[in-house]
């Protein structure tokens, strides 16, 4: 693929507004909130450092930091897949950034936009490895999400859950809500759920062995593996 030239490049990721940092080469790097893959973040969501061979689905992919990473770290196959970020009801951003930085970083990607909900294995297939980073706590109904989790890993697979947190001094299953902008003056965030519950829910949508991961309670955040 040839390069974009350094100025077309600055003047298209410039147009675009952007949730992730990412380095795109050539002292292009995308003016996000944040790089979730970096030193400081990446940890956390607890990826394989190798996913050789490996078919990956990045639900909830946004500007497509993980998706790319996933590339990096050897996936022979990545889907980024999104809706509320590429153009769904309350859309934050559009599908051109993630579009851009795949131009820019020369990778072999595909795109789907479709709601969470409507994630089954006949609309998008089965995965080895799912992502669902920073999505459970914005949806109205987390188990229908977690169902659909389910139908689009493989059975024996790996589907990684990162999320918010809260309710952490409650030891048996809870979910905190938020029927307004409690959270960070969000008002698309919903549920706040507490390790045992996430633990909970994964197992009763069908994934049999589910350990917690990762817990930061001084950035309410934790992560999940479920097989």
């Amino acid at each position: 693929m040839q390069a974009i030239a350094k100025e077309e490049l600055l003047k298209r990721v410039n147009a675009h507004r952007w949730f992730h940092t990412i380095d795109l080469g050539g002292g292009v790097v995308t003016p996000g909130m944040y790089d979730p893959v970096s030193d400081t973040h990446g940890p956390r969501f607890c990826v394989p450092q190798s996913l050789e061979g490996k078919t990956v689905l990045d639900i909830g992919a946004w500007d497509g930091a993980w998706s790319f990473e996933a590339k990096r770290r050897g996936a022979k196959r990545v889907v980024a897949a999104d809706y509320w970020c590429w153009g769904g009801d309350e859309c934050w951003g559009d599908p051109e950034s993630f579009k851009i930085a795949r131009e820019a970083l020369g990778l072999d990607i595909e795109d789907v936009r479709i709601d969470v909900y409507d994630l089954s294995r006949e609309r998008v297939g089965q995965f080895d490895v799912v992502f669902l980073f920073g999505v459970l706590y914005h949806l109205r109904h987390p188990m229908l999400a977690l169902e659909r989790l389910r139908d689009v890993t493989v059975p024996g697979g790996l589907a990684i859950v990162e999320t918010h947190c809260d309710m952490l001094k409650v030891d048996t299953p809870a979910l905190a809500f938020y029927p307004s902008n409690e959270v960070r003056n969000d008002p698309s965030n919903w549920f706040g759920p507490n390790p045992a519950a996430l633990v909970g829910m994964l197992k009763a949508c069908g994934f049999n062995d589910v350990a917690l991961v990762s817990l930061r309670p001084e950035w309410q955040r934790m992560t999940a593996h479920a097989r």
